[in-house]
């Protein structure tokens, strides 16, 4: 089983599909304002298509695993996942590229797409490891990333240069697979009942 496959993986939440320019248009609109977040790299509804273009063309040299997330109730893309920094060789992957349109945000859409991604990597993968990243100043998605159940390993301290120039912090997360019991049966405790 290859780290760059895109299988449809759902629950009754929220389905990843594969990434494709069928997207384009639900994620413009999700998007919304949230691409002029200074310290993410989201897309804005007018450069949508490129950004999709942009991740099917690492997908398609064996770098990335792009789905869309889509809401299962109503069907509609809402957001984007991505698996990167494959390493079968060493059994570990990065959850990340991830970003969820305003509406889609709290509402139980994020941690179920994680269950999915993590259920993948760690059952059909049997990754060791499974990293998460964000940027220091991103105090919304270190606390996200911190309630799924992963650990912060540390931060990389002027690790990456932004479009604008901006130098990031880059704060790393982990999830093993001797944890990952715990951490699903936490994820799905979560998501009970919705």
């Amino acid at each position: 089983m290859t780290y760059s496959a895109t299988p449809v993986l759902e629950n009754h939440i929220v389905r990843l599909e594969p990434l494709s320019q069928d997207h384009r248009d639900d994620l413009a609109e999700a998007v919304g304002d949230l691409g002029g977040t200074w310290y993410t790299r989201i897309p804005s509804p007018d450069t949508m298509a490129a950004e999709i273009d942009r991740r099917l063309e690492e997908h398609e040299a064996g770098r990335v695993a792009p789905w869309a997330v889509v809401d299962a109730r109503t069907g509609r893309a809402v957001g984007m996942t991505t698996y990167l920094h494959l390493e079968p060789a060493h059994r570990r992957l990065e959850i990340g590229s991830t970003w969820l349109g305003q509406a889609a945000q709290g509402t139980g859409i994020n941690p179920a797409a994680k269950l999915l991604l993590l259920e993948r990597a760690f059952q059909a993968l049997d990754c060791l490891g499974v990293e998460l990243r964000t940027h220091w100043h991103n105090h919304q998605s270190r606390a996200a990333i911190a309630r799924l159940g992963a650990k912060q390993d540390g931060v990389l301290r002027s690790h990456t240069i932004m479009p604008d120039g901006i130098v990031r912090d880059t704060v790393v997360f982990s999830i093993l697979n001797t944890e990952w019991p715990a951490v699903r049966a936490g994820l799905l405790h979560r998501l009970a009942g919705r």
